[in-house]
């Protein structure tokens, strides 16, 4: 027998080794005290010093089958290699393009059910990408699939787990979906799913998994071990059990997903979801923790847990599914009062979506119906159900472009107020203040997922802020600056029309100007001298801007990069476009329309950008080496 000490939950290393020794050479019991046969290790694949546990639980892996039997395999996906190349939010691109595909890579804690935000560049099955891998390793001998992983299980329905968690907790993701690298995509038959992935999600599922890993922390989950983790077989009545509380598990966590805007479950804002719906966070929540008990009790029962096994285990089990405060502090009441600041933002995020032609204020009123609620399985759809559906009349015709201009038909401020008075919600006095010193900060907080910020809504402004106008990126495309410069700064009606005129009027008074005329004439020749410079930027900018939704967000907003007074933004942006201009992104379009020459050159030995601007003529393979062979030592006769 060898003795173990753990000591791994005391913050004062030594004070624990000294009283534990301590109380070990008194022959006193310590729970910190293990004694086990080196050889009882061998139970569990890889012989890990599984020592915590007992010897019937390190058993178990003698008694049920691993989980690569019985038609379930565990498998590694794709690694782009080029990750800003080839991968966007879902928001960037139009999902029904036959080049994009969903991309389930990484993400937060989130059992059960998980959105996927990302989408990969998968045109010809991968063609891009793989002459991509192969350009950048040459080592690889055009053998892209060496990265490019597993492809034949590429769009099936199955159960991702993230690469780096804290625990073992799976989520589905439909069909239709592309698995990364960065976690590992397990596969069953789809009516072995649920309760398959109830299993996984339990205590003794994830105390086997960390058996396996020889740890009990913060651990990698790879595709390995989660092959010879065992599965029990359960009967009919548990399986029919546990598919039952595995889709009520997905379905109560999809609803937390709803007052997301970002996500494909969004319907409305949280200060309008528990106004009108069953959103009640805190119910939720003590929901699934009654269902994560269950789902444990059958787990160990199946695995043949003892009441000491599970009576050691629960010291060492996660607590009760935390309860957000915010939401349990909001109730209808505070609505028509004043709203926590994080609702706040949102409701008044999703007004300025109204606004832009983006959600439907419908939902909020009753005057339209919330679509029926998808399966588990079912593809991801091209649009929320808070999303405007297509050919439906917005609750403001615009071509795309807003603006922050009181008094302005297409004044985003108005617009907002316009929102929320429609939906009867109240209207804060700052809205103008708040959109124009703290809207942008939220919003590219908002929609920034794995480390790509892709924000919609552009702010394009004068030096000193004292003009924007606001783009809408879905609708952008080569004449939107030509429409900014044509309908609201030049023209009868434009704002620079209005302010030189403003500025003609006080210049033909003369010496007659008093004082407060002045200050008036300095005020606006200064704001004619910015909206002049906006003008003649967007001008300039306007003669090479096509742009194309493939590029993101980020590329496609960087030549506007002088225009964006956010600084963390722009700052993004001139390191875009100083990259750009280096030539680390002639992938682009953008590219090919501002350094042609310099693109089409590449693409005669880049075989992945001439597939990328759709010149494969232009690449010339190179010709093949010959292999070297061994020399021959010639004998002297």
């Amino acid at each position: 027998m060898t003795t173990f000490l753990r000591l791994l939950n005391d913050k004062d290393k030594a004070e624990a080794l000294y009283t534990t020794s301590q109380m070990l050479r008194r022959g006193e019991s310590e729970p910190r005290v293990f004694e086990v046969a080196p050889e009882s290790f061998k139970a569990v694949p890889g012989a890990p010093f599984a020592y915590w546990v007992s010897d019937a639980v390190r058993g178990i892996f003698e008694q049920l089958p691993a989980f690569e039997t019985e038609g379930r395999t565990a498998r590694q996906g794709l690694a782009t290699a080029e990750d800003f190349r080839f991968v966007r939010t879902w928001w960037e691109v139009n999902v029904t393009a036959n080049n994009w595909s969903y991309l389930a890579k990484g993400g937060a804690f989130s059992p059960f059910y998980a959105d996927i935000y990302l989408m990969v560049n998968w045109s010809s099955n991968g063609a891009e990408i793989k002459a991509g891998i192969c350009q950048r390793y040459p080592y690889l001998n055009g053998n892209a699939e060496f990265v490019a992983k597993n492809t034949q299980f590429y769009l099936r329905p199955g159960i991702f787990q993230t690469l780096r968690a804290s625990c073992l907790a799976p989520h589905l993701t439909p069909t239709g979906c592309i698995f990364g690298d960065n976690g590992t995509q397990a596969f069953a038959d789809q009516g072995d799913l649920l309760w398959t992935l109830c299993l996984l999600n339990s205590t003794a599922a994830d105390t086997l998994h960390k058996l396996l890993l020889g740890r009990a922390g913060y651990a990698l989950y790879r595709n390995g071990t989660l092959s010879r983790l065992p599965i029990p077989q359960p009967e009919t009545i548990d399986k029919k059990t546990l598919t039952n509380l595995g889709q009520v598990a997905w379905k109560r966590r999809r609803l937390l997903d709803t007052v997301e805007e970002t996500s494909h479950a969004f319907l409305l804002p949280a200060a309008l979801c528990m106004r009108i719906g069953d959103y009640d966070p805190p119910a939720i929540e003590a929901e699934l923790a009654i269902i994560q008990t269950e789902i444990n009790d059958i787990a160990f029962d199946l695995y043949g847990f003892s009441d000491n096994d599970r009576a050691a285990l629960s010291q060492t089990m996660p607590g009760e599914l935390g309860i957000d405060d915010d939401s349990s502090a909001y109730n209808e009441k505070n609505v028509e009062t004043e709203l926590p600041a994080d609702h706040q933002a949102s409701l008044l995020s999703w007004a300025v979506g109204v606004a832009f032609g983006r959600f439907d204020w419908r939902l909020a009123t009753g005057d339209r119906k919330a679509l029926p609620e998808p399966g588990p399985f079912d593809p991801l759809p091209a649009k929320s159900p808070g999303m405007l559906p297509n050919d439906t009349e917005p609750f403001h015709v615009h071509t795309g472009i807003l603006v922050d201009d009181s008094g302005h038909p297409h004044d985003l401020t108005h617009l907002v107020e316009e929102v929320l008075e429609r939906v009867n919600m109240p209207v804060p006095n700052d809205v103008r203040q708040w959109l124009q010193r703290k809207f942008f900060t939220f919003h590219l907080k908002t929609y920034s997922k794995s480390r790509r910020k892709a924000p919609i809504y552009w702010p394009l402004s004068t030096t000193s802020g004292s003009y924007t106008l606001w783009i809408y990126y879905p609708t952008l495309n080569d004449q939107t600056l030509y429409s900014a410069i044509n309908d609201f700064l030049d023209g009868p009606t434009g704002k620079l029309t209005q302010v030189g005129n403003e500025v003609t009027a006080l210049r033909i008074k003369g010496t007659g100007r008093s004082q407060e005329d002045e200050k008036l004439f300095e005020e606006f020749q200064a704001f004619e001298l910015e909206l002049i410079e906006l003008r003649d930027t967007l001008l300039n900018i306007a003669q090479n801007y096509h742009p194309n939704h493939d590029d993101g967000v980020q590329i496609t907003a960087a030549p506007l990069c002088p225009l964006f007074v956010h600084k963390s933004w722009q700052k993004v942006l001139k390191g875009t476009c100083a990259k750009f201009e280096k030539g680390d992104y002639d992938w682009a379009h953008l590219a090919m329309n501002y350094w042609p020459d310099r693109v089409r050159e590449k693409c005669t030995t880049d075989k992945s950008l001439a597939i990328a601007h759709g010149l494969e003529e232009l690449y010339v393979e190179p010709p093949v080496k010959p292999k070297k062979g061994r020399s021959k030592k010639v004998k002297e006769a």
